[in-house]
């Protein structure tokens, strides 16, 4: 049996679905971090079925340093605009604005390469591939330009 308070954590923690988090809880014995490992293979497994799906909305984003000398601008695109409203792709697109602002990507590519500014276990394309088992969606970083004073 799956115990409740166990089922809250894991679902607080990955924001992953009700049914997906008792499923890994069930593959893992109640073992947390199997759990864990369960789910993060089952989203790279939902990412990659949603690869080839049309991308036509999204949100352009733009981060500005506080000391206003960088700044950056991304275009990421998702498949609906109901996906592209919600706070959770909204924080994402913010998220890799401030990753291309911070670590000067030079285009799409490279940025898929880095690691993750805010969890240096990921890459940008781990948090593509978690964000688009999240939402259900295929998710595409179009593209990218990083201003800076004197450069």
């Amino acid at each position: 049996m799956i115990g409740l308070e166990l089922l809250r954590k894991l679902r607080n923690e990955t924001q992953a679905g009700i049914a997906d988090c008792r499923r890994a809880l069930e593959e893992s014995n109640n073992d947390y971090k199997k759990a864990l490992v369960w789910l993060r293979a089952h989203g790279l497994e939902k990412a990659a079925k949603k690869k080839d799906r049309q991308t036509s909305q999204g949100l352009v984003e733009s981060y500005i340093h506080q000391n206003g000398r960088v700044g950056a601008l991304v275009e990421v695109l998702c498949e609906t605009d109901f996906v592209a409203r919600t706070d959770e792709f909204k924080h994402f697109v913010h998220e890799i604005c401030m990753q291309v602002a911070a670590m000067k990507p030079k285009d799409v590519p490279a940025l898929l390469k880095q690691e993750y500014i805010r969890d240096g276990s990921k890459t940008i394309e781990s948090l593509i591939k978690e964000t688009i088992a999240k939402l259900g969606e295929n998710i595409v970083v179009k593209r990218l330009q990083r201003f800076g004073i004197g450069e």
